[in-house]
């Protein structure tokens, strides 16, 4: 009787792991920042000189996960689950300049929050750059 119960326990213990497991993956599968980030206005918006800059940010801070074209294809991005996103794809370019700095500033795993270590007016430069990767 016991060992069915400790069984049945241990049934109980991995239906539940996998789960969680299988939310939390298929969760991670689409990132979307709330509907209040699409009120953030980019305070430099067409600017082409904050482009330049964000450029240069772009290839110290984020090549390596999100490669050179920001294909998502980087080399520290290859053994991380969710896959960088493809900053060059439509369904990346729909969204609103602030749903993109939301995102950068908040993180998700296994992306980190840069809220504190990227300036906001950097974190804007870089978006002003991502924005001219659309294929």
């Amino acid at each position: 009787m016991k060992t069915k119960q400790a069984l049945l326990s241990v049934s109980i213990l991995v239906a539940v792991y996998v789960l969680t497991v299988g939310y939390t993956s298929s969760y991670q599968e689409k990132w979307v920042a709330p509907k209040s980030a699409d009120d953030i206005v980019n305070p430099l918006k067409d600017d082409a000189s904050a482009a330049a800059s964000g450029k240069k940010l772009y290839k110290v801070l984020c090549v390596i996960c999100h490669g050179a074209k920001g294909k998502g294809d980087g080399m520290g991005g290859a053994g991380l689950t969710p896959k960088p996103t493809d900053l060059t794809t439509e369904e990346f370019h729909s969204q609103s300049d602030g749903a993109i700095f939301w995102k950068i500033e908040e993180g998700r795993a296994p992306m980190a929050s840069y809220k504190t270590s990227i300036p906001e007016t950097k974190r804007w430069q870089i978006i002003n750059y991502v924005r001219t990767l659309k294929k």
